[in-house]
């Protein structure tokens, strides 16, 4: 069972910018796909960023965060990335890591398709 702990979440005002990290308990990180997702009180559980596996090694951002986040993955480290700039009140929600076996060149988006979680990391933005 593939263990994942997100670190770096906080409270920052709006512009501001926070650097999530997730650690991956996996033997064979690269070839899991990685993905970040959010849910803000009330709201349903969204995709924010994936980045696939090293066979294919694709980025998807969702059109909310595109252009001010980044998602990366150090694969020496077993370790994901997600560099949030430009952030937004809306932005506002517990982030959660999330990864599932790579295979293929499909971009998995829906979070009943991840098969491991980190605990979350709450992000404030403050106006």
């Amino acid at each position: 069972q593939v263990q994942l702990v997100e670190t770096g979440g906080g409270l920052v005002q709006a512009g501001g910018s926070l650097r999530l990290s997730c650690t991956s308990s996996a033997r064979n990180f690269p070839t899991y796909d990685m993905g970040w997702f959010r849910q803000a009180p009330g709201k349903e559980r969204e995709c924010v960023a994936v980045i696939t596996w090293i066979g294919s090694t694709n980025t998807y951002y969702a059109d909310s965060v595109k252009g001010r986040f980044t998602i990366s993955r150090d694969n020496a480290k077993n370790t994901l990335y997600l560099q949030m700039n430009s952030l937004k009140p809306e932005d506002t929600a517990v982030y959660y890591c999330a990864s599932l076996r790579g295979a293929g060149f499909t971009i998995h988006l829906r979070d009943d398709e991840y098969d491991a979680w980190g605990q979350g990391t709450q992000v404030t933005v403050s106006s």
